[in-house]
């Protein structure tokens, strides 16, 4: 599995930055919970600290908005079939249903997800507690590949997924995939990198085409296979490694 050596306090008696612990912990990745930090939400023996560069050990008392939160022995890597509908966040001010509560039921961990799909849009998606595992997937300079069958309600444009290889700016932001290929008058497969927010649907609309459904099939070397909606499986210790092998950073 990856390796979390690097500052890992189940692996130190040392202290260890407060950003990589509750990376450790599950709360979120290293990045994340810089901000987590930094906006006040942490507590270490009952004192709100803001500092990135505060140190602290296992012996210490740390909490995250008023809960205490301990290292988790297990690191969880989980492929999740989003269901269209559910959001990728821990949680929701609107009510909306959430993706990470399809696996509470079945994990104890506190999981968050790798990336993001919007509402609208179905498919492959990656959960873990593992914050140096997340960082490294979700940075852009890791150029993962992801993979996106997308039907239209109209013809294609024949000439959309030339364009969309070339690159296509759109209100001043550029835009290109990896790949795309027209499957037929109705679908597109289309490979990103980057992961812009919402890509696919802003080039698609700047040609004038309505998109009727976006599921993402692949991450990496990880494919949905047989995954229903909802659906979920553990990656195992090769898989990981795969994953891990084509970042580029």
């Amino acid at each position: 599995m990856p390796d979390n050596s690097r500052e890992n306090p189940q692996n130190q008696k040392e202290e260890t930055r407060l950003q990589a612990f509750l990376a450790h912990c599950g709360v979120a990745s290293r990045r994340a919970s810089e901000k987590i930090i930094l906006d006040g939400r942490v507590t270490v023996n009952g004192n709100v600290v803001t500092e990135l560069g505060t140190k602290v050990t296992p012996k210490d008392t740390v909490c995250v908005d008023g809960k205490k939160v301990s290292l988790e022995e297990k690191k969880r890597y989980v492929l999740l079939y989003k269901p269209l509908g559910y959001v990728c966040t821990q949680s929701d001010e609107k009510g909306r249903p959430c993706a990470v509560d399809i696996l509470k039921e079945s994990y104890k961990e506190r999981l968050y997800n790798v990336g993001r799909l919007d509402m609208f849009s179905h498919g492959a998606i990656i959960f873990t507690n593992d914050g140096d595992f997340a960082a490294r997937l979700s940075h852009p300079s890791a150029e993962i590949e992801k993979e996106y069958i997308v039907e239209s309600s109209l013809p294609l444009p024949r000439y959309l997924a030339e364009d969309f290889k070339k690159g296509v700016r759109v209100e001043g932001v550029f835009y290109k995939a990896k790949d795309a290929e027209e499957l037929n008058s109705h679908r597109m497969r289309v490979v990103l990198v980057e992961g812009k927010n919402r890509e696919i649907r802003r080039v698609f609309e700047n040609a004038g085409v309505s998109i009727r459904n976006l599921c993402r099939v692949r991450i990496g070397n990880i494919e949905l296979e047989d995954l229903e909606p909802g659906q979920f499986r553990e990656l195992n210790e090769r898989e990981v490694q795969g994953l891990l092998k084509l970042c580029k950073n």
